[in-house]
Formats: structure tokens, sequence, C-alpha cells
């Protein structure tokens, strides 16, 4: 039988419909389009009112358009678990046991009987799951779920329960399979990835081990919280060129005003020390972000104090999200809700501040000597990105998933134009 997995959400959901995928390629069924599947699957995303709608509407766009077995997994299902019954889906899968997806498949095959399978994700012991390879030369690898930060904006530790860890010989052997298979760069990811482990073995440790791994030639964070980058992963990061020069470090806000309602752990003088501390020993380094608008509270003068943090740390790019009312969460029952247009056209502001950062932080490559693996050719062009994220675009039609040695030579947002050096 032939299926089709729709990944909503987080870099996670993608990681585990890829583990998804494997499992039932391995137990005999075909990876196919959306036209040709008897079985759909949909890897849910419910981290806010938006996303549960758009998956309802994905669930209902599938019943109404294909004659298909239709699974629904995820943080949806688990934040809907006392209300199934509406869900027009044969099988409903929380976030557990994605790993062996073909199972409840095949039960259903047989039984034709519609199968419901949920678990206290506050009390369940981390998913083992492992990829061999990769559709991309960035192979991903999930080492921790979970999260005990309790914003009061989120809803995925009720979706996702308490933090948990992949067991560090696992890791480490599934990044060594995964170099094996080609892969250049590793990317850790998580829901808290810097939360992984435990006292007597920590992200650091991880880190650690992770750098001398032969073959691994670059080591990416998917993100990571400002107050998880303690003195020992900064040190890490300091004497290890395979950990790549770019760090996605959340911001959500540049008030502390709006830090605090958002139940953030730390105000603005830890953030601005932390990136002082990490531009000293990378000064070229580039650090991503998101960043909430419209927060419940936040006044167009505690907005301005996020624009002028923003500038202050000089971040190279910001992910910029609209605050969506999340049922269930702390946010969702606070006074002074933030007008909708008022959000947009927040929006708008750094997301035109974003693009400044961006082509400011590619202008300071021009004329300079990088490295990028390619990802695609494209009209004669390879077209990847460096260690620290910039997207070159280089005319050879000498493709292959190795590093290459380029000069930038012109600046063409998003683009970084670029010749063999």
């Amino acid at each position: 039988m032939k299926f089709y997995i729709y990944s909503l959400g987080c870099k996670v959901n993608s990681y585990e419909s890829n583990v998804m995928k494997d499992n039932l390629i391995n137990n005999g069924f075909v990876f196919s389009d959306i036209d040709d599947a008897d079985i759909v699957i949909i890897n849910s995303c419910s981290v806010t009112n938006s996303a549960d709608n758009k998956t309802m509407k994905l669930i209902r766009h599938v019943r109404n358009n294909f004659d298909v077995i239709l699974v629904v997994v995820g943080c949806f299902v688990q934040s809907h678990k006392d209300s199934l019954d509406g869900i027009d889906a044969d099988i409903l899968i929380g976030n557990k046991n994605k790993s062996v997806i073909s199972n409840y498949i095949n039960r259903f095959l047989v039984d034709r009987k519609r199968i419901i399978d949920l678990y206290d994700v506050s009390n369940i012991d981390f998913e083992v799951m492992k990829l061999n390879n990769y559709d991309h030369t960035r192979a991903f690898v999930k080492i921790q779920d979970g999260c005990n930060n309790f914003c009061s904006y989120c809803i995925i530790p009720f979706t996702r329960g308490g933090v948990r860890s992949k067991d560090k010989d696992l890791v480490i052997d599934e990044v060594k399979t995964l170099i094996f298979n080609g892969h250049k760069e590793i990317v850790l990811t998580g829901i808290h990835t810097g939360n992984y482990g435990n006292e007597d073995y920590d992200f650091a440790c991880l880190l650690s081990d992770l750098v001398k791994i032969d073959g691994l030639e670059r080591l990416r964070i998917s993100s990571i919280e400002i107050t998880e980058i303690n003195d020992r992963v900064i040190d890490i990061i300091k004497n290890n060129d395979v950990l790549v020069d770019h760090m996605h470090i959340p911001l959500q806000s540049g008030s502390d005003t709006i830090l605090k309602l958002m139940n953030r752990k730390y105000d603005m003088n830890y953030f601005f020390d932390k990136i002082n501390v990490l531009r000293s020993i990378r000064p070229d380094i580039s650090i991503t972000t998101d960043v909430i608008v419209g927060f419940p509270g936040e006044t167009d003068e505690l907005f301005l104090e996020t624009v002028d943090s923003i500038k202050k740390i000089g971040f190279s790019k910001l992910h910029v999200f609209p605050y969506s009312r999340r049922s269930g969460t702390v946010a969702d029952t606070m006074d002074n809700q933030v007008d909708e247009c008022i959000k947009k056209k927040r929006v708008k502001v750094l997301l035109d501040l974003s693009r400044e950062l961006e082509i400011s932080y590619m202008n300071k490559f021009k004329g300079k000597k990088v490295s990028f693996i390619p990802e695609v050719l494209k009209d004669g062009y390879m077209i990847g990105h460096t260690g620290n994220y910039l997207l070159i675009k280089c005319k050879d039609s000498n493709f292959n998933h190795e590093l290459h040695d380029v000069l930038i030579t012109d600046i063409s947002y998003p683009y970084c134009i670029s010749k063999v050096d």
C-alpha cells in the first residue's frame, strides 16, 4: 500500500515524520504522492489556536478529497484528548509510538476498527528513534523531548510532556551512521535541546563527545535558550571549529516587562551579557532569533523597547510571530489582549528590520572566502549554506554535496553571489 505524510510545525515533527516514513518503508509500504496514496498521515501541530485550525482544516481537506485511511498523530491529538470523537480520522495517536506507526496501520487493515492510542506524556520515557539517512545534506538528530519551562503563552509542556533525553550512546551511534552514509552536517534538535541529559552527563558533555567524531565536518544546534549557554558550552564553542558559526537563540521579547509576563527565565541584561561573551570568542558569529509581537500588555512603548534591544544585539535574522492565543495557557486569560491590526503592523516593522539586519550581516562577507555545502543545483547554480548560514549561489555545474571554497563577489538578497575560489 502507498502512503503520504503531511508534517506540520517544528523541526522535531519533521524528524519524526522521517522516522515514520522509514518505519513504513521498512515494513513493506511505499511512499507516494498524495494523489496515489492509500494512507495519509498528518503529523500535527497544536502550538497555537491557529495551528489547531490549520490541522483541522487539513483533516477536512483530506477527508473531503481523498478516499484513504487517515491517520492523525502528535500534538493536536494529545491536546484534544478529551474531544477526539469530533476528529474524523481512522487512527489517532498522541506523542508516543510514532516510531512504530506501521503496527497501528496493519492492525487497522485487519480489524477495520478505529484506533485511539494516548498516553500521559507527563510520565513517559524518551521514545528511541533513529535515522540511518536523511533526505538532505543536513541531517537532523533528535536528542531530547519535552519542556519544563511553562512559558505563559506555550502549550508544549502539556502536549509533549516533561524533559527527557536520548541515551548518549544512541545519539553518538546515530551521528556516526549518518556521517558514514555521507552527511557532512548534523543538526541537534529537540523541544528544549540545550536541556539535554542530567547532572552526570549534560548537553556540554554531549557536545564534547560529538565534536571528536571522525568525519563530522559541521555540528549545528537547532535552537538553544540563552540560559543554557553556560561556561562549559561556551568553552566548547570557543575551542572547536566543528561547531558552526551560527546559533539560534530565542529572544521572544526585548522588554523586561513582557519577558516577566511571558515567564521567561532571563532579563535583557543577562541576554546582552551572554551575547557579548559569544561575540568575544566568535566575532563573526551569526545569531538568529525568534520574536513574539503583540503579547498581552505590550504597549507601543514596550514594543519599541524590543526594537531597540534587537538593534543593540544586532541579530543577523529575525523569525517574527504575532502572538496567537492558545486555550489552556496562562496568557490566554490575561487582560490587555492586543488588537490584531496592531500585531500586523508590528510584525511588518520587525520583518523590515530583519531584512536590514540580514543584508548588513551579508555585506560583512563581501570579498571574503567562505566554505559552503551545495544542497541543490538550479539553473546551473549550486545553492547551499555556509556554516554561519549565509545562502550561497555559485555558478558551477560540478555539483556535489562536498564542501566548496568560494569567494563572495556580490550580494543579491537573499543570496550571496559567489564564484569558485
